[in-house]
């Protein structure tokens, strides 16, 4: 079969960059949305997705043939593992709404939940036509998110990092984590350099330092360190002049060895609860959907305290983080549950439980337009983008 360069162009750019700010990759879910949203091309697409995972040819794919599309969606977008970022990880809840979209879960559990997408639940075959269904609601509903809340992929080369330890605001900040390590750290200077590095930030040109990052980076700098050097007693004057010392090894490092970061920034202004709010159809419709899966006792009655359930099930709706990924939203929440005494034990009928939700919703609304939260977060992305997926790129094919 021979597809047309258009083609190979359009399933070229999925999941890639959409934007290059900088010479970072800003993934907005544009170029997600541009590929579902042309039948044909998106149908080639599916052609080729479907043939390569068809082992055994039989026009079906088994939950086997599957699993490894299904691993491979978040890399295929140059997304964080899922689990490894709250912040980011609503971008997967936005795929598989319901349980995924309340829930807290790890990579396995989102993985699940996908797999059961296709599959309805059952261990039968899936045919072409409902993989190409349930693919492409997957990929809008991970593009919704990316929308609202892009990622950008930052290439960390040491360049920035360079930039920092030559520029005029490098002693001070020196003295800041010299300060702060001093107050936790009373060891040798091996140990308050490997506590130093860990305060530097992306902001700084240092990647996030976590399990990747320490034993690929920080600690093969400070084995390569002669001991004499850092087993001397800790005290300012050998502490600068040591950090500057481990911190040009570091840019050395990543200049052999450069590290792919997710940044992603989120801000909650109460603009989603207000879209929703206003829209009358939508808000019926998001909170029957919620109500729909709490718990009721025979009378049809719910319980109060099952409204901080409900606010999780709706706030993909209303632009809202999951409980319990935020903490400075986890407090509005709570104190606005508090104020109407979600926890006083009594129930009401449904039209009550809706009308509560309003209130809670419009409450938090006004907060956040009072006083908007921001967040952001980094996380390594361990495998280099380019070999990563192979699934938003096509199968080569031959022209005959």
């Amino acid at each position: 079969m021979e597809s047309s360069s258009d083609d190979h162009h359009m399933m070229n750019k999925a999941g890639k960059k959409s934007e290059v700010v900088g010479g970072n990759k800003v993934l907005d879910g544009s170029d997600i949305m541009e590929l579902v949203g042309n039948e044909e091309v998106f149908s080639t697409f599916v052609d080729h997705k479907f043939q390569e995972l068809d082992l055994d040819k039989d026009g079906k794919l088994s939950v086997k043939e599957l699993q490894p599309a299904v691993a491979d969606i978040g890399t295929a977008l140059g997304l964080p593992a899922q689990g490894s970022s709250p912040d980011s990880d609503h971008i997967y809840s936005e795929a598989v709404m319901g349980e995924c979209a309340s829930q807290k879960v790890g990579g396995a559990n989102f993985s699940k939940r996908v797999l059961n997408e296709f599959t309805h639940g059952k261990q039968g075959n899936v045919s072409k036509k409902e993989f190409q269904v349930v693919l492409s609601d997957i990929l809008i509903g991970m593009a919704t998110g990316l929308k609202r809340d892009p990622v950008v992929i930052l290439r960390m080369d040491g360049e920035d990092l360079l930039e920092f330890i030559n520029g005029p605001s490098f002693e001070s900040d020196a003295m800041t984590i010299f300060s702060q390590v001093e107050s936790t750290e009373k060891g040798s200077i091996r140990d308050c350099m490997k506590k130093a590095l860990t305060l530097l930030t992306v902001d700084h040109g240092m990647p996030p330092t976590d399990s990747w990052v320490t034993s690929n980076v920080i600690e093969p700098i400070l084995q390569s360190c002669p001991e004499s050097a850092l087993e001397q007693p800790f005290s300012q004057d050998v502490f600068l002049n040591k950090f500057k010392q481990i911190v040009e090894r570091v840019v050395h490092k990543l200049q052999e060895q450069p590290v792919i970061v997710a940044h992603s920034e989120q801000t909650f202004d109460g603009s989603g609860i207000k879209r929703l709010l206003s829209n009358k159809f939508e808000l019926d419709k998001t909170l029957d959907g919620a109500v729909k899966d709490v718990p009721r006792d025979k009378n049809g009655k719910l319980f109060k305290e099952y409204l901080r359930v409900a606010l999780d099930l709706v706030a993909p709706a209303a632009g809202l983080p999951p409980i319990g990924a935020v903490d400075q939203m986890d407090k509005i929440v709570n104190e606005v549950l508090r104020m109407i005494e979600a926890d006083d034990g009594k129930m009401v009928d449904e039209e009550e439980f809706k009308k509560l939700m309003r209130e809670v919703l419009g409450s938090i609304m006004l907060q956040l337009e009072g006083s908007a939260i921001n967040v952001s977060s980094n996380s390594v992305i361990h495998e280099p983008l380019a070999t990563s997926s192979t699934l938003l790129t096509p199968t080569p094919t031959t022209t005959s």
